[in-house]
């Protein structure tokens, strides 16, 4: 005999008494005399209540998940040994107990096809509470997500909770952006005629015990001098490097050397350039640069499977980075077109020229400038020549000349990458303000707080979930991964359908639900 399910009555006698008194709260006299304010948090904090109890009403109407005699797994087993029990759901409205069919035999897990129908988690948190710590941690930092929840919702979360779950909320990145590669991988997006890849490097304190291990011998067989804080040259060896990557498409923007140079000035308005389009950003500290760059290559393969736009590449000069653009290149049977960042070249420009003037000076600027319309010119082995030969001229010693020498071997290293005339007129960038920005947003801005010690877990985890956010991918995300909890947690357990109960038009009825192997 199935157990007698509630009536509508009984399952929601508790809300709609609650609905009552928060109704008698608000007609009071107190209540009329409280400013809007008050009023609000007054709903707030006893409407949280009142959905809690609609919801544990809709639970204890929904019935126990009967299906019968028995079930049988895919194991093959036959569990006929029923128990009704409980479990305990913390839901964004507060704690909610849903009372389940157990069923058993010797020597084997149970199954409850009640948790299968509501999709429960294995942990006692819902979907809906890790979803909201996924948002919140991607944002702010644990203990700033701890407070929100706290304050916006009716669950109670601690610190290192939300941890846990923020992990397992991003359990299915990697297997979610491989599911829409296959799906789009003959679909060429009507997009701008450039495709570029930017990949950058970001350190990430870690606890001692996840750095990587070359990392973790420096640092503990390294001797300060002093006891309380570094001196001059002096590293903590700490960090873990992140690889960031970033793929977009852009339409070209055709300028001139002097376009470039007025834009690094400040000026009231800048020239409106097209902006990256279907941006996706994401980042590693878990994975190799190796793994990271090979995703670059598979997500913009999967946008121009064809190879009918251009390919271009930004990059700082990072000798790793170099080699392994350049083997998936030649792997893919793709023209890349490699680009060193131009902030990077100023930056050794404007060391160089405080060889010859002062920091500051006018005439610092005016050499600056001067050669930056060289090197946009296409010149750039004549700037490094002339460099060269203004330290000599000035007799200056090794040392005095070490930036301006610098600056020139950097020049000649990297001539190939420092086409600027072409790149120009063909409309590629040339800066790597998108994988900046990516690394300031993604690293910098979340992961570098004060005292913070990442474990390589959490912080794999919350850069995943901060580069969905930031992709505008997190939704569909978010659905995604709920599909993939029904499967792993409930769907692989059962073979063939099995009947559970369900109301219609207020009476107790049965209905066929798909339980599956998911293969």
């Amino acid at each position: 005999m199935k157990p007698q399910l509630a009536t509508t009555e009984e399952a929601f006698d508790a809300a709609r008494e609650k609905f009552e008194e928060i109704v008698d709260q608000l007609c009071s006299p107190q209540a009329l005399e409280m400013a809007h304010g008050e009023l609000e948090t007054l709903i707030s904090t006893e409407g949280m209540e009142l959905l809690r109890q609609l919801l544990q009403g809709h639970l204890d109407f929904r019935g126990t998940g009967d299906v019968g005699a028995s079930v049988t797994g895919t194991d093959g087993v036959v569990r006929t040994h029923r128990r009704l029990g409980s479990r305990r759901l913390m839901s964004v409205f507060g704690p909610v107990s849903i009372s389940r069919m157990r069923y058993g035999g010797r020597n084997t897990t149970s199954l409850q096809p009640l948790d299968a129908e509501l999709n429960l988690p294995l942990e006692v948190y819902s979907h809906g509470v890790r979803k909201r710590v996924a948002e919140e941690v991607a944002k702010n930092s644990y203990d700033e997500t701890v407070d929100s929840m706290a304050k916006t919702t009716g669950a109670v979360v601690p610190k290192r909770q939300a941890e846990e779950l923020a992990v397992r909320a991003s359990a299915d990145f990697e297997a979610f952006y491989q599911t829409r590669e296959v799906q789009a991988e003959n679909e060429e997006e009507p997009t701008g005629k450039l495709l570029v890849i930017s990949v950058d490097g970001k350190g990430i304190v870690m606890r001692s015990q996840d750095l990587r291990e070359q990392t973790r011998k420096r640092a503990q067989s390294q001797q300060h001098k002093l006891s309380k804080r570094l001196s001059r040259g002096e590293k903590r060896n700490a960090k873990r490097m992140a690889t960031v990557a970033v793929v977009y498409s852009t339409q070209p923007f055709v300028r001139e050397p002097q376009d470039i140079v007025a834009e690094l000035r400040p000026v009231d308005q800048m020239v409106k350039r097209p902006r990256p389009e279907n941006k996706r950003v994401w980042a590693s500290v878990e994975r190799p640069p190796e793994a990271v760059i090979a995703e670059a290559f598979a997500e913009a393969e999967h946008r121009d499977p064809e190879h009918n736009k251009r390919w271009v590449a930004l990059v700082d000069g990072n000798k790793t980075q170099l080699r392994l653009l350049k083997e998936w290149a030649a792997r893919l049977g793709v023209v890349l077109t490699i680009v060193l960042d131009l902030i990077h070249v100023l930056g050794y420009l404007w060391k160089a020229a405080f060889v010859f003037h002062r920091e500051g000076s006018e005439e610092a600027q005016a050499w600056v400038t001067e050669r930056l319309l060289r090197l946009l010119h296409g010149h750039g082995s004549h700037v490094a020549a002339g460099i060269r030969r203004s330290a000599t001229l000035r007799n200056l010693s090794c040392e005095q000349r070490t930036p301006a020498d610098k600056c020139a071997d950097y020049l000649l290293k990297y001539a190939e990458f420092l086409r600027y005339d072409q790149y120009l007129m063909a409309g590629l960038p040339i800066a790597t303000g998108v994988i900046e920005g990516a690394c300031r947003h993604l690293i910098k801005d979340r992961m570098d707080l004060t005292g913070a010690r990442w474990s390589l877990g959490g912080a794999e985890a919350v850069l995943q979930l901060r580069s969905l956010r930031s992709s505008g991918d997190f939704e569909e995300y978010w659905h995604f991964h709920i599909e993939r909890e029904l499967e792993r947690n409930h769907s692989v357990r059962y073979t063939g359908p099995i009947t559970l109960t369900q109301r219609i038009d207020g009476k107790q009825s049965d209905r066929c639900a798909e339980l599956r192997l998911v293969a």
